[in-house]
């Protein structure tokens, strides 16, 4: 069991309140409590920064800053004499602040964390990078048992000249070596900074099995220079990184995750994040309200109000795990990236889910030295870098390239483009569990693949012509609070027939992502598979089967289940879900509530554009939608 690490939450009723934060990364070992020296200070109202740092200054405290989205009103701080991590309660320093005055405290709620493990063909514009040929996922030609043409069509962008200059992309990680040959041109020193040790200097810690060589991988992947001798190029190799230092300490809490996803919004354009809850198949947990509020401000008012893009790697837990039980990849403000080796198939590491909306690439399939090859600590290079962790960079360095073509890209212009663009291409379930399916207005998906791989040259192109999304919507649909038993054989079905809030300001008439908030529990909950059918009768399975998961307590507590499979389609009619247990033994369990929210724009997202050929994915979407309309 992983240690629990609890960061000391201040409440002052009269000045200040308080809340939970969260979170740990810890890799194995038994402990108790632990505590550290960071304080969330809440106050009843906004209050001018000199005030603040002169209440934690006369207490002994250092104020590290505002919290993302707080309004002024809460503050991380530090007290400058307490040790970083320690086994009691700092009840003396808490009888301090009760003089500011304060009406005591509370514990944070741990939460355990683990890094995930983790074109232009007959172009003649091909790097001279000396690692360029070992990367196949930007040039596959077949190299080493790969499947031909099988990458991310990188040459066709940069054809178009575009390879994400005036684009900055932060490595939420445990640091990036910014001295690297490789990537000190591209260093943006200013939207930078290390949480870990609260300095503007993320370098990684030092180990003797480089065991912090993480985020310099992913930089790597993103932005290392061209033509320059040294390793291989990034996917934007004109743009930015910014290192973000936040992973490498034995705990993690919602206060360095609120402030690491919300520092310089609007200096990053990205937030590459290739880490997430353990992915152990039994946990199920997402950020905490500090966090989830920093995300939402970021896509709200970040880049100036076009909103930051925040990718995701999916998770590393195979099959017998779900990521639809990780909040952060799940989440409709992230965009969550899987990955596929170099002959198509799904790495045995993947996890699938119906949140998943893109694919890119991780390690080769025959030889350990076909991994994905990009920078490594101390000036070196490496072939090895694999792991979803490995696949999120890519989109990152993709989705640069697109806000290089058109800057005026909204965060949800950037979903529409990957769902529009991605291609099937040869990717394939090794296991032929999971099959491609079209939805309701011709959108192909898989279940581990979303809708298929990135594709750089096709988002440029259509970037550069792309006309923004109407505004979007949130539809509360409908709702089932009767408890419902599910049978130990056969399912449970529960219908909610909408009008999708027709007549109403809310009315979603196109789909972009759906929630299936439920809250149930089981004797065995990691035998639960529950599954939801759109009225154009789109299957997605939200939650599948995890091996390892023999929760019987806890359950699932409005917790939002999402799917992006039925995304165009129109949500006016009957929605099904489906409870049922997949094992051999006798199971018990109960849906004790059902609620449906629907996102999406009342206006047809597409109208402005017109399709390049009539057989692309804009094409046929449009004609769906205008097919529909006209009846």
């Amino acid at each position: 069991m992983s240690a629990k690490f609890v960061c000391l939450v201040v409440v002052v009723l009269a000045l200040f309140g308080g809340t939970a934060t969260s979170t740990l990364v810890h890799r194995g070992g038994q402990a108790g409590d632990v505590f550290t020296s960071s304080f969330l200070v809440r106050f009843k109202r906004s209050l001018d920064k000199q005030l603040v740092h002169e209440i934690a200054t006369r207490n002994g405290f250092q104020n590290l800053g505002e919290l993302p989205g707080s309004n002024g009103k809460e503050f991380h701080f530090k007290h400058t004499t307490l040790p970083l991590v320690r086994t009691r309660r700092s009840i003396s320093h808490t009888r301090v602040l009760k003089k500011e005055p304060l009406r005591g405290f509370r514990h944070a709620v741990p939460l355990n964390y683990i890094p995930d493990k983790a074109p232009g063909y007959g172009s003649e514009n091909v790097p001279t990078d000396p690692y360029f040929p070992f990367q196949w996922y930007l040039k596959n030609t077949g190299q080493n048992g790969g499947k031909a043409k099988l990458d991310l069509n990188v040459l066709a962008a940069w054809d178009q000249g575009i390879t994400g200059k005036n684009i900055t992309t932060a490595i939420m990680d445990d640091g990036v070596d910014y001295m690297h040959a490789d990537l000190k041109f591209n260093y943006n020193a200013e939207a930078s900074y290390d949480f870990s040790s609260n300095d503007p200097f993320p370098y990684p810690r030092y180990t003797d099995d480089w065991f912090n060589s993480h985020g310099t991988r992913c930089a790597g992947e993103v932005a290392a220079a061209r033509d320059n001798g040294i390793c291989g190029v990034g996917v934007a190799y004109d743009s930015k990184i910014a290192g973000i230092r936040m992973l490498d300490q034995p705990y993690m809490t919602d206060l360095i995750e609120a402030n690491s996803m919300g520092h310089e919004p609007h200096k990053i354009h990205i937030y590459s994040a290739s880490w997430g809850p353990t992915d152990d198949g039994k946990t199920v947990d997402g950020p905490r309200n500090a966090t989830m509020r920093a995300i939402v401000q970021g896509v709200n008012e970040g880049r100036n109000g076009l909103g930051n893009i925040y990718v995701w790697a999916s998770g590393d837990g195979g099959e017998e795990d779900d990521c639809n039980c990780d909040g952060y990849a799940a989440s409709m403000w992230t965009i969550s990236i899987n990955s596929a080796i170099n002959d198509g198939q799904n790495a045995h590491y993947d996890e699938s889910c119906s949140s998943t909306l893109a694919s890119t690439f991780s390690n080769g399939a025959k030889d350990p030295n076909t991994g994905v090859a990009t920078t490594d600590l101390y000036g070196k290079c490496t072939t090895t870098h694999s792991g979803t962790s490995a696949a999120a960079p890519e989109a990152a360095g993709v989705f640069a390239l697109a806000l290089e073509a058109n800057p005026s890209l909204s965060w949800r212009d950037m979903q529409h483009l990957t769902v529009l663009t991605s291609k099937r291409n040869s990717l394939f379930d090794a296991k032929n569990r999971f099959h491609w399916t079209m939805n309701g207005v011709g959108l192909e998906f898989n279940h581990l693949f979303g809708f298929g791989v990135l594709d750089a040259g096709a988002m440029v192109a259509l970037a550069k012509k792309w006309r923004t999304v109407p505004p979007r919507y949130h539809c509360e649909a409908g709702a089932i609070t009767q408890i419902h038993r599910i049978p130990s054989s056969g399912s449970l079905y529960l219908p909610i027939k909408t009008n999708a809030c027709k007549g109403t300001d809310t009315e979603v008439r196109y789909l972009e992502h759906v929630q299936a908030v439920i809250t149930a529990n089981a004797s065995r909950r990691g035998d639960l598979e529950l599954f939801l059918t759109s009225p154009m009768g789109t299957r997605s399975m939200i939650l599948s089967k995890r091996a390892n998961d023999d929760d019987r307590r806890d359950g699932f507590t409005k917790w939002p289940f999402m799917t992006t499979h039925t995304w165009g389609e129109y949500p006016q009619g009957t929605w099904m879900l489906e409870a049922t247990f997949n094992s051999q033994e006798s199971r018990t369990g109960w849906i004790k509530e059902f609620s449906l929210v629907l996102h999406g724009t009342k206006d047809p997202p597409y109208q402005t554009l017109s399709p390049a050929s009539p057989h692309s994915k804009l094409a046929i979407v449009k004609k769906a939608h205008e097919d529909k309309d006209g009846n």
